[in-house]
């Protein structure tokens, strides 16, 4: 049995890792679940969500309460990353206290937006921090923002991404809002499908990881795959009918609509890994080994794995990891104009100082009554 730790940290961790929970619990049974039931992991998960915010853990309905972790500071960081990382140095070993109580690990996730503040300031160091402390990987799950929500967090999602490169993490795992919003519809529709989306590939990953199957990936297997290419990753997935042939489950698994990141796979994938669940009889080795073919063709190696799972129609994962990524490349051109912009700015206020020549208007005068 693997043990397995996930960290929700910041808003957006936290609102993903109560998902998490949400599925783990059977994703029935409103928030009181948490109180009489049992979380339905193959694996010993142990998930904590870590937050300045003590009203963002709050909102949290199927975490418990000994899993959520507040650092107190006023109500938040106010998406300021060098606030955050003085934060975080003040309280690093209150943080690393409670992960440490938790027990050994095989493998943890540390899941944030990059784009916030305590997310984007604590992860890279957090990481670090476990990096530093013991020897098993340890993997970013991080969410990129839309492009329209504003400077201050289009260039804290490009120094955060780059902090938690820096960190000594094992793989970045991208998932972006921009382009879930582009291929589902609105904001708020994202916003509300991000959290499920990642939960259910996050959950199908770690119960194929400790999963008997008839072809075998297993966690060395994952690591192989995520040391591949630049260091970045994607995940693919599709949840088919009984009816649908499981080539094309592939198929759309790694399509455009199936991933969390905009990618072409054929031509940026470094190495992947495909596990495909389901009822035996909708499963084909023939058809699934021809689509491996395919994949393999052009991305290099590909682990698979078929998990045999009585009654279920074909579900497919798939993780990529990636040589390049051009999308993330226009979104740092976007983060520099945001971040000239911000400075231009704060120029023009300092050099300016129209209000004081306002100010300076009633020098010597008192106010008459």
């Amino acid at each position: 049995m693997l043990n397995i730790l996930v960290i929700g940290n910041g808003q957006c961790g936290n609102r993903i890792l109560d998902s998490i929970n949400k599925h783990a619990f059977g994703g029935k049974g409103g928030k009181l679940v948490k109180f009489y039931s049992k979380q339905k992991f193959n694996s010993n998960v142990q998930t904590i969500a870590i937050n300045t915010a003590v009203n963002d853990l709050k909102e949290m309905k199927y975490t418990r309460a000994k899993d959520r972790i507040h650092i107190p500071h006023l109500h938040g960081v106010g998406a300021n990353r060098t606030i955050g990382k003085q934060v975080f140095e003040e309280k690093k070993e209150m943080v690393m206290r409670e992960i440490e109580g938790r027990g050994n690990f095989d493998i943890a996730f540390v899941i944030t937006s990059a784009s916030g503040g305590t997310g984007s300031s604590f992860t890279p160091r957090i990481i670090k921090e476990l990096k530093e402390r013991y020897d098993y990987p340890v993997y970013a799950v991080v969410v990129l923002p839309f492009r329209e929500e504003g400077t201050l967090y289009l260039q804290n999602a490009a120094f955060s991404l780059r902090e938690i490169r820096e960190s000594g993490v094992d793989g970045i795992i991208l998932s972006d809002n921009q382009y879930l919003k582009n291929i589902g519809g609105s904001i708020q529709e994202a916003y509300d499908g991000i959290n499920d989306m990642i939960a259910e590939r996050i959950l199908f990953l770690v119960d194929a990881l400790d999963s008997e199957m008839m072809m075998v990936t297993d966690l060395g297997d994952f690591k192989t795959v995520m040391k591949g290419g630049a260091g970045l990753a994607t995940i693919g997935f599709y949840r088919a009918e009984k009816d649908m042939p499981v080539k094309t489950a592939i198929q759309n698994a790694l399509s455009p609509s199936g991933l969390l990141f905009s990618t072409d796979i054929y031509q940026e994938a470094s190495r992947a890994m495909v596990i495909i669940k389901g009822d035996q009889k909708y499963l084909s080795i023939d058809d699934i080994s021809n689509e491996i073919e395919k994949l393999s063709g052009a991305v290099g190696h590909v682990f698979k794995g078929i998990v045999v799972r009585k009654g279920e129609g074909p579900q497919v994962l798939a993780v990529l990891t990636l040589e390049s990524a051009r999308e993330l490349e226009s979104l740092y051109s976007i983060a520099v104009q945001a971040i000239q912009h911000e400075k231009e700015k704060k120029l023009r206020v300092q050099s300016g100082m129209e209000l004081d020549k306002s100010f300076s208007q009633i020098e010597g005068l008192e106010p008459e009554y």
